[in-house]
C-alpha cells in the first residue's frame, strides 16, 4: 500500500504524536508536557506519513524569528518533532518529508531552517550544518569559589543587588523573567524570540519529571527594585557517610549585567548542603569560566547544537551583518535545494549586506552544510577549510570571509525545541 504525506489534522495530533513518541523510545511524556506541546504545535506546518490508517512519519516547523550576527531577528522555520516509524525505515520516508519540508519553508518566505539532531549524522545531507555548541559542567562546589567583579560608580555596587526567592510559576514573576530574557535575544546570534505561550515551557514542574530532586526553584535578581536577573534550578540532595553531598542542576541563568550575572552564579555555588553545581546548556564563552577560582575542578565539556540550513542563500546571507568588510564570490554547493546552486556575490560589513546571483568567477567553494555551520559566527570558515570542507580558489579571499563571517559573542540556543 502507498504511503500518503500530507499536512496534519488537528484531530490526528494524538496518534501522530504518540508514533513521535514510540519512535523515541516509547515513553510517554507527562500530561502536562504533552498538553502544551499540542498547544504549541503548528499543524498547518506539520507533516504526517501515513499508511493506511497509520502514522508513520512526523515532522513539524515552529515559526520562530532567530537572533543572527548584527541583532536582526530572521524568521525561521524551527524543524521538530522528526521521526519514522521503526516498521518504515529505509523506505524514502524521512527524505519525502525533508523534501516537502524545505520546499514548505521556501514557499513560507523564510530563508533559514534550524533544528536540533538527535543523531547528527542525519542531516547533513540535508544541507544542515552545525552551527552552534553548547558548554556543560560539573563544578565542584567545595573547593571552586566564584567572584563577583565590583564595578566603578553605584550601578556596579555589589551591595545594590538583592537576590529573592520566588515562585516560577507566579504570572508576575514568570513575565519578569521573560522580559530578561527577551532583552537578551538580539544580543546573541542564535537565541529564539519566544512566540506567546512558550514563556510556559521551562517552568513545567510535573512530579514525574523530578526523579529525586525538589521542584523547580527561581531566585530573582533586582536593582532598586527592578528585576535585573533571574536564575531556575532544582536542588538534588544526597547524602553519604562524610555529610551532605547534594546536587545544583542548573536550568536557566539570564542578567542584564556583569554583576547581577556574577551575584547569581555564586548564589547557586554557596546553597547549603551541596558540593556540586551541574550545568548543561551554556555558551560555550560563558563568563562563569572567567569567574570561577578553578576551571579545572569544572569538568568542561562542549557538544553541538543548533543545526542550520540555508533555505535562501542570497536572501539568509543578506540578513545578517559582517564583522569586518568582505566582497566575497561564494560557488555553493547544494543538491538537495537547487535553487542555491551556483555562484553568489556577498558584499556587507558592520552595516548590511547585499548578496546577488553573479558569473564572476567564484573565490571560495564550499556546499550548504558549511555554510550552515558558518553562518551565525561560531564555526570558522578557515577550522572547515583545514578539514578540506572549504576550498579557497582566490588567494586570501578564505581570511577575508573568515573573518567577516565571525561574531563577537559565541552564537547559543538557550533551550530545545
Amino acid at each position: 500500500m502507498a504511503t500518503d504525506l500530507r499536512v496534519l489534522n488537528p484531530a490526528e495530533w494524538d496518534s501522530w504524536y504518540r508514533t513521535l513518541e514510540v519512535a523515541f523510545g516509547g515513553v510517554l511524556e507527562t500530561p502536562e508536557r504533552r498538553a502544551l506541546t499540542e498547544v504549541l504545535t503548528e499543524h498547518e506546518r506539520s507533516i504526517g506519513v501515513w499508511d493506511g490508517g497509520q502514522c508513520v512519519g512526523t515532522a513539524g516547523a515552529f515559526s520562530f524569528r532567530l537572533a543572527v550576527p548584527g541583532g536582526a531577528l530572521v524568521p525561521a522555520a524551527g524543524v521538530t518533532m522528526v521521526s519514522v516509524a521503526a516498521t518504515h525505515r529505509r523506505r524514502g520516508t524521512l527524505t519525502s518529508m525533508m523534501r516537502r519540508q524545505l520546499d514548505d519553508v521556501r514557499t513560507w518566505g523564510e530563508s533559514l531552517a534550524v533544528l536540533t539532531a538527535s543523531e547528527p549524522p542525519i542531516y547533513g545531507r540535508y544541507g544542515y550544518g552545525a552551527a552552534t555548541q553548547d558548554l556543560r559542567a560539573e563544578i565542584d562546589t567545595s573547593r571552586v569559589r566564584i567572584s563577583v567583579p565590583e564595578e566603578p560608580g553605584d550601578a556596579g555596587d555589589t551591595a545594590e543587588i538583592r537576590l529573592r526567592q520566588a515562585e516560577p510559576q507566579d504570572p508576575a514573576v514568570r513575565d519578569a523573567c521573560e522580559a530578561i530574557y527577551a532583552a537578551e535575544v538580539a544580543t546573541r546570534p542564535g537565541m529564539i524570540a519566544r512566540r506567546p505561550g512558550w514563556e510556559l515551557l521551562p517552568v513545567i514542574d510535573a512530579e514525574k519529571e523530578l526523579d529525586g530532586a525538589s521542584p523547580l526553584q527561581c531566585v530573582l535578581a533586582e536593582r532598586d527594585g527592578e528585576v535585573v536577573g533571574f536564575t531556575r534550578f532544582r536542588n538534588r540532595p544526597e547524602w553519604d557517610n562524610s555529610g551532605p553531598m547534594g546536587t545544583i542542576e542548573l536550568q536557566d541563568l539570564h542578567a542584564l549585567d556583569p554583576v547581577a550575572y556574577a551575584s547569581l552564579w555564586r548564589f547557586l555555588a554557596e546553597i547549603d548542603l551541596t558540593s556540586t553545581l551541574r550545568v548543561r546548556n551554556r555558551p560555550v564563552d560563558d563568563p562563569f569560566q572567567h569567574l570561577v577560582s578553578d576551571v579545572r575542578r569544572c569538568k568542561l565539556m562542549v557538544r553541538d547544537a543548533l543545526y542550520v540550513r540555508l533555505v535562501d542563500v542570497g536572501a539568509a546571507l543578506e540578513a545578517r551583518t559582517y564583522r569586518t568588510p568582505v566582497d566575497v564570490v561564494l560557488e555553493v554547493e547544494d543538491a538537495f535545494c537547487p535553487w542555491n546552486e551556483g555562484r553568489w556575490r556577498l558584499t556587507g560589513d558592520a552595516k548590511g549586506a547585499s548578496c546577488e546571483r553573479t558569473s564572476d568567477e567564484p573565490d571560495l567553494l564550499l556546499s550548504a552544510t558549511e555554510l550552515g555551520a558558518a553562518y551565525l559566527g561560531g564555526i570558522s570558515l578557515t577550522s572547515l577549510s583545514r578539514a578540506a570542507r572549504v576550498h579557497e580558489a582566490r588567494p586570501g579571499a578564505l581570511a577575508e570571509a573568515s573573518t567577516a563571517f565571525s561574531s563577537d559573542l559565541a552564537p547559543w540556543l538557550p533551550h530545545g525545541f
